[in-house]
């Protein structure tokens, strides 16, 4: 009976032996079949990705080129501070900050008129005096 037991193992054992062998073998046999295979199938696909293959629109070449103009401009940024500049610059932005309008302008410089006569002034006066002047 031991010797029964100890055939079956040994036959058992020399099958799992000689499928991994197989397979190993049909993996070795596999790229070579695929390298055969490949040149065939790019001579094929090759014309097919050249059509794919579409010129930018216009409209694609102008964000192309915003992008490298804003890139080249966001040089010597990092982290936060290029993140916000390129989004801003990417919209039109340019540079994140907009040239005040003629009446804002007008209103900044009233303001720092007001403020030079307001010196010495405080409290409720100084407010009054503000509005009125800002006002006129």
């Amino acid at each position: 009976m031991k010797q029964l037991i100890a055939a079956m193992i040994c036959t058992l054992f020399a099958l799992t032996s000689a499928h991994a062998q197989d397979k190993a073998e049909a993996k070795k046999a596999a790229p070579a079949a695929e390298k055969k295979a490949a040149p065939a199938a790019e001579k094929k696909a090759a014309p097919a990705a050249e059509k794919a293959k579409k010129e930018p629109s216009e409209a694609q070449k102008k964000q192309q080129e915003r992008m490298k103009s804003c890139n080249a401009k966001a040089e010597g940024k990092s982290g936060d501070d290029r993140k916000k500049y390129m989004s801003s610059c990417l919209k039109g932005e340019d540079s994140g900050k907009k040239e005040p309008s003629a009446a804002q302008k007008k209103q900044q410089d009233r303001m720092k008129d007001c403020n030079v006569k307001a010196e010495g002034k405080s409290g409720d006066d100084r407010k009054k005096f503000m509005s009125a002047c800002l006002k006129g």
